[in-house]
């Protein structure tokens, strides 16, 4: 399944579709031309070896005028203030559709600009945006204070090993139990 995933991210990339399905379209790699706009949202995430900072959020409209949401990367805490780029860009990402969040997610504080996940319906309300992601993986010409963070198969649970390990381990206690269940009635200790 991951092999799958890689696959697909790691796909050639192809014009943003016009109709877009979440399941068959996951993960598919695209390449667009456009503009990003003013304004972003930031997503409060901690990277390993960096620390915390955001992922900023903007708007993108593509040269053919459809507007989506665009995850640019990331930027330190200390940088959610500082001027964005913005205007005619290339890039390549990957669409999305992320299950950031979880029962110990906190609510977003929209009035606020802190996101503790990416919320697809409500950023592409408050950004006035299709309800389309596109994660970056490369954006030409690059903004200095923003590191694209591209998606991966690097969260995603890979447990079967786990799996094996845990139901071999109970398929041997139930052969020594039974073992030792018969060894008994033969004995007569029943």
């Amino acid at each position: 399944m991951l092999a799958e995933i890689t696959a697909t991210i790691d796909g050639d990339p192809q014009p943003l579709p016009v109709l877009v399905d979440p399941e068959a379209q996951r993960y598919q790699p695209v390449t667009l031309t456009g503009h990003i706009g003013d304004g972003a949202l930031f997503v409060l995430v901690s990277i390993k070896r960096q620390g915390a900072g955001w992922r900023v959020i903007s708007p993108f409209t593509t040269d053919d005028g459809r507007t989506i949401l665009l995850d640019r990367g990331f930027t330190p805490v200390a940088e959610k203030s500082a001027p964005r780029r913005s205007g005619p860009v290339t890039l390549t990402g990957n669409l999305h559709w992320p299950d950031d969040r979880n029962d110990s997610t906190p609510e977003n504080d929209e009035a606020g600009n802190t996101w503790f996940a990416r919320d697809i319906g409500p950023m592409a309300e408050a950004l006035k945006t299709e309800p389309l992601l596109v994660v970056a993986r490369d954006i030409t010409p690059p903004d200095s204070g923003i590191a694209p963070l591209p998606v991966s198969t690097e969260g995603i649970p890979n447990d079967h090993l786990q799996y094996a390990v845990t139901w071999f381990s109970l398929a041997a206690v139930w052969l020594l139990m039974t073992g030792a269940w018969i060894w008994r009635r033969l004995q007569g200790k029943d």
